[in-house]
């Protein structure tokens, strides 16, 4: 990696840690530690969402203009005023904007990061710099979290401020680091549409295998992401009988199959077509949610159940370690010469959406009709591997799979160095 690399990862690793450092926390510190309660705390958790779905559309468009760099500085720093905002906040007014600056600053990051890392690197680098991206990321959330949940206590609110203060100067000492790091020049292909500069909506949306993935993109995180902290956890508890302590032993179960599978994974999927991998994500997560359900309704012990349901967890990062180096550098490939930042941008409001539906549609679900539930994401599951394999038609021979590309290359300098030497 070079040197610029090297600071993303870094940026990418510290704003990952920030998530974990007191988003988990932020629930019990609105309605008990201030005394607001749970409607204002529910409202903050849904501010950060709807100022995520404003505020990505614009990011796309100013990413393409100005460049990803600063618009990831003028995220940094709105996240650090919000981050601050909501350590000395006592009232819900103020509360509820602070998280909408700390929820739309961390929300811009994602794509900015992602564009950075596309012009940092080539197709031949790409998976690798995306899949060490998702490696420290999780690193980052689970620190933090770690960290946030041995600095707080529920009895002095001064221990939130510290939290909240350090997250902040965390996001300031951020945009010194990102500061020093020299970005490429992106490439200009002349005669290319002035549209694709200026990050048309409209080209987006004419691209078919770019629409394709993004419908893609949201039954994956619906059905995996935008379970995990609702439809599933409470499908858990209340059909598998499994404790709040074995819930954080599955997501811990989740964050460790993802670091100790992750680069291991790549060999794997870097000699392969990516719409393929995607699709065999599909039969894994069908088998999680068969896991699941046997967990809850097949009438096991609980000690069967409660190993079937860590056993869930760990099936669902084992995906995850599979979609990161192929979900991102496919974004990235379909992304016509400087419209990577809008490509990013788009995929990141499709993310979004996916997890604002989820948990609204999974948990009531997951609570009362267990049955139903997992059949219907099981579904789900076998749904993306058939999306997958129909967004395998859209592409090319070298978006499926780009080592494609360096083989052919190979070849042709052989044919053409053979007549010199004869």
């Amino acid at each position: 990696m070079g040197a610029a690399m090297r600071r993303i990862h870094v940026g990418n690793a510290l704003s990952a840690f920030g998530l974990g450092f007191t988003v988990p926390y932020l629930y019990v510190y609105v309605a008990q530690v201030r005394g607001l309660g749970p409607v204002t705390a529910g409202m903050v958790l849904a501010v950060f969402a709807v100022a995520a779905l404003i505020v990505l559309p614009l990011a796309g468009r100013a990413i393409v203009r100005r460049g990803p760099l600063p618009v990831l500085l003028a995220a940094l720093l709105t996240a650090a005023v919000g981050s601050l905002g909501l350590g000395l906040s006592a009232s819900a007014a103020t509360v509820l904007l602070s998280a909408a600056a700390l929820g739309a600053g961390q929300a811009v990051m994602q794509p900015a990061l992602a564009t950075m890392i596309v012009d940092c690197s080539g197709p031949e680098t790409r998976s690798r710099a995306f899949a060490t991206q998702f490696f420290l990321q999780n690193l980052g959330l689970g620190v933090g979290g770690l960290i946030g949940g041995h600095l707080v206590d529920p009895t002095k609110a001064g221990s939130f401020t510290l939290l909240f203060s350090i997250e902040a100067a965390m996001f300031l000492l951020l945009v010194v680091v990102m500061s020093t790091v020299r970005m490429p020049r992106s490439p200009r292909i002349d005669g290319a549409p002035g549209q694709s500069a200026k990050g048309s909506w409209k080209q987006l949306l004419g691209n078919r295998a770019m629409v394709q993935l993004c419908v893609l993109g949201f039954v994956l995180f619906f059905a995996c992401y935008g379970q995990f902290e609702s439809g599933l956890s409470a499908y858990g508890v209340e059909a598998a009988g499994i404790s709040t302590s074995t819930l954080g032993t599955a997501l811990a179960a989740n964050t460790l199959m993802i670091v100790v599978a992750q680069f291991a994974v790549l060999r794997f999927v870097e000699r392969r077509k990516r719409s393929r991998v995607i699709a065999s994500v599909g039969l894994i997560w069908a088998v999680a949610w068969a896991v699941a359900g046997y967990a809850g309704l097949g009438g096991a012990s609980q000690e069967m159940a409660t190993a079937a349901f860590v056993s869930t967890y760990a099936l669902f990062g084992l995906g995850e370690a599979m979609l990161s180096p192929t979900l991102a550098p496919l974004v990235a490939d379909l992304a016509p010469a400087g419209m990577a930042g809008q490509y990013n941008s788009a995929f990141a409001l499709v993310k979004q959406l996916a997890l604002a539906v989820g948990p609204a549609v999974g948990g009531p679900l997951a609570a009362s009709l267990h049955a139903p539930y997992i059949v219907v994401f099981l579904l789900f599951s076998l749904g993306i591997t058939v999306l997958a394999l129909r967004l395998g038609r859209q592409l090319t021979a070298v978006q499926d799979q780009p080592s494609v590309a360096g083989s052919r290359v190979v070849a042709q300098s052989g044919a053409e160095q053979a007549p010199a030497r004869a």
